[in-house]
């Protein structure tokens, strides 16, 4: 099953229905009101709407509390389905 489009909805937090693992490891970029966003916890394509995380505040759980955005969402993939070396992460603090 190899596609080049991302799916209509995806989560990073592995508690939603929507969290696929494989799919996270290719990359997922998101394109929000013509944007590029790195900061995007959840989307939907289909209704058009993103999720991101407010600050570093959690909620009693210690889940990150998240805003609803609304407005036009692109998804792509940034790799292919083929095992790649990672590249360099943005640690910078």
């Amino acid at each position: 099953m190899s596609t080049d489009t991302a799916p209509d909805r995806l989560s990073t937090n592995p508690n939603s229905p929507y969290f696929d693992q494989p799919l996270l490891e290719r990359g997922v970029g998101i394109r929000f009101k013509g944007v590029e966003r790195r900061d995007v916890e959840e989307y939907c394509i289909s209704e058009g709407w993103i999720r991101v995380a407010l600050g570093k505040k959690v909620d009693r759980h210690g889940n990150p509390l998240t805003l609803k955005l609304s407005g036009e969402v692109e998804a792509w993939f940034e790799s292919g389905g083929h095992e790649e070396a990672p590249s360099a992460d943005e640690d910078k603090a």
